[in-house]
Parts: C-alpha cells; sequence; structure tokens
C-alpha cells in the first residue's frame, strides 16, 4: 500500500492469545482454511517470515507468486501477490487470552472487504479453537 494512503480493514475480536492468532496468520499450511480466496500453497516455509517467496493458488485462476514484503512480529505483515502489492495482517492484543486480527486492503481493493470480513472471522474461530486444545 502506499505510505501516504489509509488503509481500509476489516477485523474480528478473537477469544484467545495474540500469539494464538499471530501463529494461525503466519502458518501457511492454514491459509486455505482461512482464505476464502486461497485453494493452496505451495512454500518451502511453514512459517513465514521477511522475505519469504512462494507461491498461492486461487479459487479461481492460476498459481500466482507471492513474497513476504513487511514483517514485524507479533503484529503485522504484509505480502505482494503477483507483485502486486496485497493485505495487509494485523493482531492486537487486548489482554493475556483477547486479541483483534484485521486484514487491510487499499481503498481501490474496497470490493475485496467481504472477502477479509469472512477471513478474519474464519482466522477468529480457528485460534478460538487451537487455543481451547492447548495449542499456540
Amino acid at each position: 500500500m502506499p505510505a501516504r494512503e489509509r488503509p481500509l480493514s476489516a477485523g474480528a475480536d478473537v477469544l484467545a492469545p495474540a500469539t494464538t492468532a499471530w501463529r494461525v496468520l503466519t502458518d501457511t499450511t492454514l491459509w486455505p482454511a482461512w482464505g476464502p480466496s486461497v485453494r493452496a500453497v505451495r512454500c518451502e516455509e511453514r512459517l513465514i517470515d521477511a522475505g519469504v517467496t512462494g507461491k498461492v493458488q486461487l479459487h479461481i485462476g492460476p498459481w500466482l507468486s507471492f513474497a513476504i514484503e513487511r514483517f514485524e512480529p507479533p503484529c503485522y505483515w504484509d505480502w505482494r501477490v503477483a507483485g502486486i502489492p496485497a493485505t495487509g495482517h494485523r493482531v492486537e492484543a487486548l489482554g493475556a487470552t483477547r486479541c483483534r486480527v484485521s486484514f487491510e486492503f487499499s481503498r481501490w481493493a474496497a470490493p475485496y472487504y467481504p472477502v477479509c470480513r469472512v477471513a478474519a472471522a474464519r482466522v477468529a474461530r480457528i485460534a478460538v479453537d487451537r487455543h481451547a486444545r492447548g495449542r499456540a
């Protein structure tokens, strides 16, 4: 996203620690479980970090390359997909066992808002389940 642009955001409150939600967001094997547009991921790294690259297959269309751009654990990461700046992923701790997960996107991508709302709700569900099972 351009530095001066204030991004749009869609999110959900999560009844699990921020570290659990962060793990859900950064584990490439979980992306298809919470990303409504993601069918599959190919990445040598299970957990992302700055500079990690791979491929993502959307439900419509071919495999596209991705690269993790900004990576600020444990609260924010963003990426480029097919060379285009895509969503930012944010976790904000709201206490020991509560947090907020949000997805940030450019104003030109406003129609993507419902997809991000669904993704945030799915991340919340997965994080709550993992926390209940004692998994970070």
